[in-house]
């Protein structure tokens, strides 16, 4: 079998980069003549035109665009592959991390991140990743993301995964909501409709499983894909919103106008990990951004109770 010209790979990445075989050349000190050439043998390898002329511009192919991370991220590997790993200078290293995270780290430690990066990175850029619908294992092994922080679950035996911390889900409401006229019970709790969060639209978990067990159902009248939208549609309604405390007290403090309460359900703690690929096991820099993620959880840890 013969091996492909990895010079392709390069200039396949500036050619996506660039949209313009002019500016592509010149990012490669080439002649435009030799760019276009280039660009011919790289069309001929993977037997797609690559980029298209629309009007002026060149725009890229559905090929194209689906392969765009892969080129970006077997790059990186290659580039982490042939330099001395004592020669590496976070203060001059340019890299793009993507990293799928869940909103509770996001709404609690992304600022906090990115101005550790701003001191010890400052080149590199940060790119939160929406969570798909593939496979989070599939995606760390492809190198479509670099990391993944979200609720401990099941991922592919070589998948590397280190605990960040626990959390406990609340209940939320606007200030003076009526359900805090009284006891707060799982009764009470069903009298009102709850917003549910989930990127996915799911309106059923773990608390519906245990309404179930005490033989009570809640009516969720609304599903959005963020905590933050839940929380303007909370303001004024008598709308009930479950989330992990540490995103409820990190609102509150924010200022809303909201109070979080325990909920008189027995659900069991969520723990938070952040998961890799071991390829990056011994790289300085992502081993710098595994290390920061942790501390920073580790110094905003807080106990949890209502209030």
């Amino acid at each position: 079998m013969e091996h492909p010209d990895l010079n392709l790979l390069l200039a396949l990445d500036i050619l996506l980069e660039e949209g313009s075989v002019v500016g592509a050349a010149r990012r490669m000190h080439l002649s435009p003549p030799a760019m276009s050439r280039t660009l011919g043998r790289i069309r001929e390898t993977l037997g797609d035109p690559v980029l298209v002329q629309a009007g002026r511009k060149l725009v890229p192919t559905p090929k194209a665009l689906a392969m765009r991370e892969q080129v970006r991220a077997a790059l990186e590997l290659a580039t982490q592959a042939l330099q001395p790993t004592a020669d590496i200078d976070l203060q001059r290293l340019e890299r793009r991390f993507t990293v799928r995270a869940n909103d509770l780290f996001l709404g609690i430690h992304a600022g906090k991140l990115l101005e550790r990066m701003a001191q010890h990175m400052p080149r590199a850029m940060l790119r939160f990743s929406a969570e798909e619908d593939d496979v989070d294992s599939e995606a760390l092994r492809s190198g479509q993301i670099d990391l993944f922080i979200s609720a401990s679950r099941k991922l592919g035996p070589e998948i590397r995964v280190q605990p960040l911390f626990g959390t406990r889900f609340v209940g939320v409401a606007r200030e003076a909501h009526p359900l805090f006229e009284g006891d707060i019970s799982a009764e009470r709790l069903t009298q009102w409709s709850h917003i549910g969060v989930s990127r996915r639209g799911k309106s059923e978990g773990p608390i519906d499983t245990a309404l179930a067990s005490l033989g009570l159902r809640r009516h969720v009248a609304l599903v959005v894909p963020t905590p933050f939208a839940a929380f303007f549609a909370l303001q004024d309604s008598d709308l009930l919103l479950p989330l992990p405390e540490q995103l409820a007290r990190t609102a509150q403090a924010a200022g809303m106008r909201i109070c979080r309460f325990a909920l008189p359900l027995p659900l069991e703690a969520v723990q938070l990990t952040q998961a890799w690929h071991p390829r990056f096991q011994g790289d300085p820099a992502h081993q710098w951004l595994r290390r920061t993620i942790r501390e920073l959880c580790a110094e905003h840890a807080v106990e949890p109770g209502p209030g």
